[in-house]
């Protein structure tokens, strides 16, 4: 009788779920570190539900795996849709936050730093803005208030005045 491990993009999709970056790399290795390989597979592996690993990452909180899959070289779809409801990684990461705001708000902010999309709406005609509730989400909805913004209107917000602005803005809590 023959056993037939898990297929790679099992793997890819587990390691995702657990936040095993060991497994992670095991993948990448498997593929001889290339990163169109990588790519691909990242792009393209999905759950039934339709979530790729970049979904599963944000909605479990997966900060380690997803940073290693942000870091690729490869040309790695920041914004793909699950079948469930139409949710970005980036919806997902919003949800995580709902219980785990420092956190969620971290992974959301590091997805806007490599290109999310705040604007994309989903099946229920909802942004990721949209799904924020609760006064603790505060900075979450600023950032992604900023996020759609910055979209609408690339060049009109300077990164280095929005730093001064804050930087002035922490001195005045000391």
């Amino acid at each position: 009788m023959s056993v037939k491990g898990a297929s790679l993009s099992e793997q890819l999709l587990d390691a995702s779920r657990r936040n095993n970056d060991d497994l992670l790399e095991q993948v990448f290795k498997q593929l001889d570190n290339d990163p169109g390989k990588i790519a691909e597979l990242i792009n393209t592996a999905r759950d039934p539900m339709g979530n790729t690993a970049l979904h599963l990452c944000c909605k479990y909180g997966s900060w380690e795996v997803l940073d290693k899959i942000l870091d690729q070289e490869g040309d790695i779809e920041i914004d793909p849709r699950n079948e469930l409801d139409g949710d970005t990684p980036l919806h997902l990461a919003v949800r995580y936050a709902m219980d785990e705001p420092e956190h969620g708000t971290f992974i959301a902010n590091n997805l806007v730093e490599v290109g999310a999309d705040a604007r994309i709406k989903n099946n229920n005609n909802q942004k990721p803005v949209d799904l924020i509730h609760g006064d603790e989400l505060d900075d979450l909805f600023d950032l992604l208030q900023g996020a759609e913004l910055a979209r609408d209107h690339p060049g009109a917000i300077n990164e280095d005045e929005v730093e001064l602005i804050d930087d002035d803005d922490n001195d005045d809590d000391e």
